[in-house]
Formats: structure tokens, C-alpha cells, sequence
């Protein structure tokens, strides 16, 4: 599996594959033909829900001199298809078709995918814990052996970007932009206390502010850390914080729940998907759940059982979950989500603690299943705005 540095990656949402994907396609394309006419074709979900998740913009914003154009076609290799050509004095240069396959990166056809080298030697979750165990190391220990020296420097940096996102959504009032003006919420939940608040409506209402806060601050275009990708990128760090203020954990403590997250990801990128395009909702919040519950497994130094369960459970229960942003927005029924997701890690933790030892279903086969459940999907389902919601919501 490659670095944890590929699966947390800082970006501008409201997508990591609507908007970091083809900002990055972009940016290579104007390398490789500067002072050009661009045309810009979307395909598939690209097309479907570019405009919400504004992918025509961070294009024009790259590429300037450019013409987007939204296509309804499906390419068969992959739902976020675009084609790119350069002009000089009406004379077509060259092309380039790109998959944006999700959390940022993209792949050219016909070109070598140029990937990174292997960082870790194993694949499932079970031959990574089977080393651990006889290895007597827990999951932060094992990205410990395998990444380089810096890669607690790269957390840092993480973290830091998930707190400014946090700070920056929780400040901002007003409504967020197009066409469904959705009132931001994530100011009005930190402060709405009531004298007699109880302890678990007060740890439901600040986990859910941090949530908002960080999807509200992705939904407007802003700065976010992936986690697993720009949609879900809320339900992490909300955990973390406010575990991290609750319990008064440190700072190095909560760099080691990233990277035990981290492990967690990876499993799912490598083995299935995070794409909401390719496997649903469940592929983006679902593994952000998973991830989440396993961070705050790590924080109250669960036994490596009880992180997997934690894992587990977390993913089990977003099976099915289907993407189906109204208008194409990052925010209905997004941001809500990522809240859910986090109260749902918290539960999934709790539910660990005392079960481990009567599970019957590993990570890895619920990881199996949410794949081939998104394969089964119905396009409509999987981050084309026209199923579900989307389709039953009139803007």
C-alpha cells in the first residue's frame, strides 16, 4: 500500500475529485501547452454535478483562456471523465482524457500511471494486524516502521489544516454559495447552550458544530485536509477535537490517531474505494466513519480487536448509503452527514469496547461488501444528483 501522505492531502473543495482532481489535471495540461485556447469536456458525474461542486470554476481559475463543456455520456472506465485540448489559432495541439479517481488523484490515458512506490507490505487489514500482534506494536507504531522520519511533521501539518478549517467554519456566519442558500450552522451550534444542557446533548451539539464547521468551510470552496476525501472531511478531526478537549488527550496522542486512521483508509483506498462517483456515500462518509471510530479507539488505547470491531461496525452500518448531493452542492445531504458520521464513530467505539470478542464479521469482509455493494449501485445513486434526494428536491 502507498503512503499515508496520498490518502490525507490538502486542498480546496468542495471535491477532491470534482475540484482537487481537475485543478490538478489542469495545471499539467497548461505545463505541458501554455498560452493556449482550452476546451474542457466533462463526462459522467464530472458533468452531472460539476457545476455544484463548482468544477467548471477552479478550471476557468486554472486555465483561463478556456470553454467548459458539461456532457451527459458516461465513460465506461470511469464516472469523473474529463477530455482537455489545447488550441493555437484554431489548430487542435494536442488532447488529454484524465479520470479523476478520487481523493485528488488522477490517472491519464494512455499515459503510465506514474505511482508512487509501495510504502507498506501488506494489503488487508488481517495481515497488518497479524503483523502488529507478533510484532507487539500498535497501528500509529507500524506507520511509524514504514513512512520516513518526517511523517509526524506531515501530521502536524494535517492537523493544523483540519483546526484552521474548524476555526474558520465556526466564525463564518451567512449562507453558503448557490443556488439553495443554505444557512450555515456551525456558529449557531457552538453557542447555542441552554443552562441545564445535558453532558450528551452538549457532546452531540459540539461534535456536530466541528462537523459543520469544517464541511461548511469545504462546501464554500475553502481549504480542507481529505480525510478520506473533501466531502467527508469533517467527521475525523470533529472526533478528534473534541475528545481531545474532553479528555485533555495531547497533541502527539491525537497525531497517533491520525495515523492509526490513516491505516484504517488505506485499507479501504487499496482494496476498494473512496469515491463517491464509483461506490456511493458509503465509500466517502462510511470510510470516514471507519476511520474516525478507529482514531478514538486509538486515543483510549483500545487492544487491536477493538479498533478493527470499532473499524467495522462503523463501515457496516453506511452500507448502502447512496450520494445524492441536491443540485450538486457538497451540502445537502453532505454536511448533515459528516455530523452523523461522527456521533456514529463515538457509538461504534462504545459498542467495541464491550463486544470485541463476539464479532463474527471482519473489517476486511465489510470492506469487500461495501465495494461490491457500490458496484451494484444504479448510476442515479452514485454522485449524479440524479437519484434520491436530488431528484425529490426541487430548487
Amino acid at each position: 500500500m502507498k503512503s499515508i501522505r496520498e490518502l490525507y492531502k490538502i486542498g480546496r473543495g468542495p471535491s477532491s475529485s470534482h475540484t482537487m482532481g481537475p485543478e490538478k489535471a489542469c495545471q499539467l495540461f497548461k505545463k505541458r501547452f501554455p498560452n493556449a485556447h482550452y476546451e474542457v469536456d466533462l463526462y459522467g458525474s464530472l458533468s452531472l454535478t460539476g457545476k455544484g461542486h463548482l468544477t467548471d470554476v477552479i478550471i476557468e481559475h486554472v486555465l483561463k483562456d478556456v470553454n467548459v463543456h458539461f456532457k451527459s455520456d458516461f465513460i465506461d472506465k470511469h464516472p469523473n471523465t474529463m477530455d482537455l485540448k489545447a488550441y493555437d489559432k484554431g489548430e487542435l495541439l494536442a488532447s488529454m482524457r484524465v479520470y479523476s479517481v478520487g481523493g485528488g488523484t488522477i490517472e491519464i490515458e494512455g499515459e503510465p500511471h506514474i505511482e508512487s512506490p509501495d510504502v507498506y507490505p501488506h494489503q488487508s487489514f488481517e495481515q497488518i494486524k497479524t503483523y502488529c500482534e507478533k510484532e507487539g506494536i500498535r497501528l500509529y507504531e507500524y506507520v511509524e516502521r514504514f513512512e520516513d522520519d518526517t511523517i509526524y511533521d506531515f501530521l502536524k501539518t494535517v492537523w493544523d489544516t483540519m483546526l484552521n478549517s474548524i476555526e474558520n467554519g465556526l466564525n463564518t456566519e451567512g449562507t453558503l454559495p448557490g443556488a439553495l442558500q443554505v444557512r450555515r450552522k456551525a456558529h449557531s451550534l457552538l453557542k447555542k447552550t441552554s443552562k441545564n444542557e445535558p453532558s450528551e446533548i452538549r457532546e452531540s451539539r459540539l461534535v456536530s458544530a466541528y462537523a459543520f464547521a469544517i464541511n461548511e468551510t469545504n462546501a464554500s470552496g475553502g481549504i480542507v485536509a481529505t480525510a478520506p476525501t473533501c466531502g467527508a472531511s469533517g467527521t475525523v478531526p470533529s472526533v478528534l477535537k473534541y475528545m481531545k478537549e474532553r479528555h485533555g488527550f495531547s497533541e502527539v496522542s491525537v497525531l497517533r490517531a491520525l495515523a492509526s486512521a490513516a491505516v484504517i483508509g488505506n485499507v479501504i483506498k487499496h482494496n476498494a474505494s473512496i469515491s463517491g462517483a464509483e461506490a456511493g456515500c458509503q465509500a466517502e462518509v462510511g470510510s470516514a466513519c471507519s476511520m474516525a471510530a478507529a482514531a478514538h479507539a486509538e486515543l483510549f488505547k483500545l487492544s487491536l480487536d477493538q479498533i478493527e470491531y470499532a473499524a467495522e461496525i462503523a463501515l457496516e452500518h453506511h452500507l448502502g448509503l447512496t450520494c445524492d448531493p441536491i443540485g450538486g452542492y457538497v451540502q445537502i445531504p453532505c454536511i448533515e452527514r459528516n455530523a452523523v458520521a461522527a456521533l456514529r464513530a463515538i457509538d461504534a467505539c462504545g459498542l467495541a469496547y464491550f463486544l470485541s470478542d463476539s464479532r463474527k464479521i471482519s473489517f476486511d469482509l465489510v470492506v469487500e461488501t461495501m465495494f461490491e455493494t457500490g458496484k451494484d449501485m444504479p448510476a442515479n445513486y452514485r454522485e449524479t444528483s440524479c437519484g434520491g434526494l436530488a431528484k425529490k428536491y426541487n430548487i
